[in-house]
This record gives structure tokens, sequence and C-alpha cells, in this order.
């Protein structure tokens, strides 16, 4: 009986340390930006960032137009800053990259329809794969944001 209990007592220690564990980790915000005007751009990674301050890990999936702002040579509407605060699209989501757990890719047909390859994408972009993709987007923790 003593062993039992025993057995019992680490049974919930383990299961109430996972759950505290679970808690304690940030929730997921999907960003999926397909748009490519600059200030709806810049909107989006601004709301993005907000999360971010307030706990969430952002991931950033970059889709269509909107993939431009992940390339080393990046139109001008995603470098040139916008108002209030002279901010553009692209220097934003550089910034959410350096956060903890932040993460940008684009979408897996983005650079085929480029006729490019991975190599024109700033340093820590990835390209995203869907069934990892769809993976995050269904996360129990997961908000979404389009």
């Amino acid at each position: 009986m003593k062993r039992v209990l025993t057995t019992l007592a680490a049974a919930a220690t383990l299961t109430f340390t996972g759950l505290v564990a679970q808690a304690e980790e940030a929730p997921s915000l999907v960003t999926i930006l397909t748009e490519d005007q600059p200030q709806t751009q810049l909107m989006a990674m601004v709301l993005t960032m907000q999360a971010a301050q307030q706990g969430a890990a952002p991931h950033i999936l970059l889709c269509g137009a909107a993939g431009d702002l992940a390339l080393k040579d990046a139109p001008e509407s995603a470098t040139v800053g916008q108002p209030p605060k002279d901010m553009s699209p692209q220097g934003l989501m550089q910034k959410i990259m350096t956060l903890p757990g932040a993460k940008v890719e684009v979408c897996a047909i983005y650079l085929p329809a480029l006729g490019q390859g991975p190599e024109v994408l700033l340093d820590g972009v990835g390209v995203a794969k869907p069934g990892e993709m769809a993976k995050a987007m269904m996360a129990a923790d997961a908000s979404m944001s389009f």
C-alpha cells in the first residue's frame, strides 16, 4: 500500500510539474501576411510586436507580395519608413526576429514562384514547411492574425 501511495504521489508531482511548465510557455501568435501595401504590412508588424511584448511567441508567415519583406534586396516599399515613427515594415520585422522564440518564414511556394533560392532571403528567415505551419496554426495555444 505504501508503494502504491508513493507511486501515486510521484505521478501527481510529475503531472503538476508538467502543467506548470506548460502554463509558463509563451502562447503562440501566428501572423499570416499577404498584403503588398506598406502601411498594412507595417501595422501587421506593429500588432505582432505588441503581442510579443505581452508575452506571445511570434511566428510570421509571409506569402505573395508580403514575401518581399524577407528579401535581402527588398523593394523600396518594404524598407522606407512610414509615419508616424518612420519605421519600415522590414525594419520592424527584423526587430521582431531578434525576440526569443520568434520565427519568420516565407510560404513554401514563394521562392519557386520567384525562380529564386533561399540565398535571396534575409539571414534568419526560413521557408515554411506546410505540415509544420499547419501544426503551428492548429496548436491549442495559437492565436491567428491575418
